[in-house]
């Protein structure tokens, strides 16, 4: 895919304190959650203009990590020469939220275009650092995206990016450990602990997967796998936090209690060499994560070619199904940007074209966000031959329609996360109790954002 840890990166410190000084700026409270979109109609003005700009010249900078993007921007610049685009590696996740805020901040050096990850999205919206596309006619897009990806980037009442790839969660799975061990693919999490119980009799140093005690995503999409809406907003400023009490939090607590205290699950960070070492070795028999992940495992591992296939998660109820997103990217405009109406032109290009989408696919390797793609039959039946023929974008385009609706990030998650790996972060490393970790992250965050001037809640 990308640069792939990106996805999934833990927000440092720095980065949540620059953006507290931003909310704390504008107010304590002016923005929310991820809402449905608007349906007001764009100033016919602002939307003219977009169209306008395609024929005019124009220069504009976007900054992303993605690798392999210069492809598809070449394209744009091929259909509209008189636009040339600057793409800039400004760093990845966390690295470039800093640089952009301090470039917010002074006044000057911001891109007219920035790529940013949907729990970091509502921030950014909140304290009016990005540019509410809905002006520009942004919301007529709705349609052309899963509903999932669209909900990420309708944050109070507006539209603050175009989708440009997701995450639907999945299991990729060793298929020579299962045809070893003569397991099938778990179809519910009884059956996945029961499954992780067998690995570990075949081998004691193996382990169904991992877990990474640093990474908030990963627990939050798991928890949002179980159904949980932990994180609600509501208006301008009341937010309510219910890591406490929210029935899918309490089901994931129930079932990765259990695993961690029987050692059936690892507590590794991902991503460093040694992980994807023991990924190479069959040390984890199965990684449950986004739809972005083959080009990871086919370019940092590729001795295990063939050996890999994919299946939907495991259920708490078979007889309702549900899945969740893990990662995935906007792509937004800046307002200090001197050109707004080609920069959102070219988000909205890049984003929805059916040749650009095509191209992010297999250039950059992005699994989209677009029901283009999603829905076309070429890219569903496309076998995979790394992963033994496997038409795998068929698990995954069903993986991403049955994404449950109604999850919403923290207007501060950028905060939130860079605690995670000092509350519950500990008790997954050690062993302890997931419930009691989560309730002192409820407690940092409520405090945090009392702080900021938003009214919390625990509960309603």
């Amino acid at each position: 895919m990308k640069s792939l840890p990106s996805r999934r990166g833990a927000m440092t410190a720095g980065v949540a304190a620059a953006l507290s000084l931003a909310l704390a700026a504008c107010g304590g409270g002016s923005g929310g959650g991820a809402t449905s979109a608007p349906a007001a109609s764009a100033e016919p003005s602002k939307s003219a203009a977009v169209q306008d700009a395609l024929s005019k010249p124009a220069e504009l900078t976007f900054w992303t990590w993605v690798t392999g993007i210069e492809k598809t921007v070449a394209r744009f610049q091929a259909k509209y020469p008189n636009i040339k685009i600057n793409v800039v590696n400004a760093g990845q996740s966390a690295d470039q939220y800093t640089k952009l805020q301090t470039a917010i901040k002074a006044g000057s050096g911001a891109p007219d275009v920035a790529q940013i990850e949907y729990f970091a999205l509502p921030q950014f919206a909140l304290s009016k650092q990005v540019v509410n596309l809905s002006e520009y006619g942004a919301a007529a897009l709705k349609d052309k995206f899963a509903a999932s990806a669209w909900n990420q980037v309708a944050v109070n009442g507006g539209v603050y990016g175009i989708p440009q790839d997701t995450g639907p969660m999945a299991m990729f799975y060793r298929k020579d450990i299962f045809d070893k061990l003569k397991l099938e693919p778990p179809k519910t999490w009884a059956e996945f602990t029961e499954a992780a119980k067998k690995i570990k009799a075949d081998n004691p140093d193996n382990f169904i997967t991992s877990i990474d005690p640093g990474d908030a995503g990963g627990v939050d999409s798991l928890i949002w796998q179980a159904g949980g809406k932990p994180f609600k907003t509501s208006g301008d400023s009341n937010v309510s936090v219910t890591l406490d009490s929210d029935p899918g939090v309490k089901q994931w607590v129930g079932t990765f209690n259990t695993l961690l205290s029987e050692k059936l699950v690892d507590p590794q960070p991902g991503w460093t060499d040694e992980w994807w070492k023991a990924m190479d070795a069959g040390k984890y028999a199965v990684w449950m994560t986004g739809a972005w992940a083959p080009n990871g495992i086919m370019n940092s591992i590729p001795k295990t070619k063939g050996k890999w296939a994919v299946a939907p998660m495991p259920q708490y109820d078979a007889a309702k199904p549900m899945n969740a997103e893990n990662g995935g990217s906007s792509v937004a405009v800046i307002p200090q940007s001197k050109n707004i109406p080609a920069a959102v032109a070219f988000a909205e290009w890049l984003n929805s074209d059916p040749e650009a989408v095509k191209s992010l696919n297999e250039e950059a390797g992005l699994f989209p966000a677009t029901k283009v793609l999603l829905d076309d039959p070429a890219f569903r039946d496309a076998s995979v031959e790394f992963f033994g023929g496997q038409k795998i974008n068929q698990v995954l385009s069903d993986a991403s329609a049955a994404v449950a609706p109604g999850w919403q990030y923290l207007p501060f998650q950028v905060y939130a996360n860079s605690i995670f790996k000092d509350t519950v972060g500990q008790a997954i490393d050690g062993g302890g109790d997931l419930a009691a970790a989560l309730k002192t992250w409820q407690d940092r965050i409520t405090t945090f954002g009392t702080e900021q001037g938003f009214t919390l809640s625990n509960g309603g």
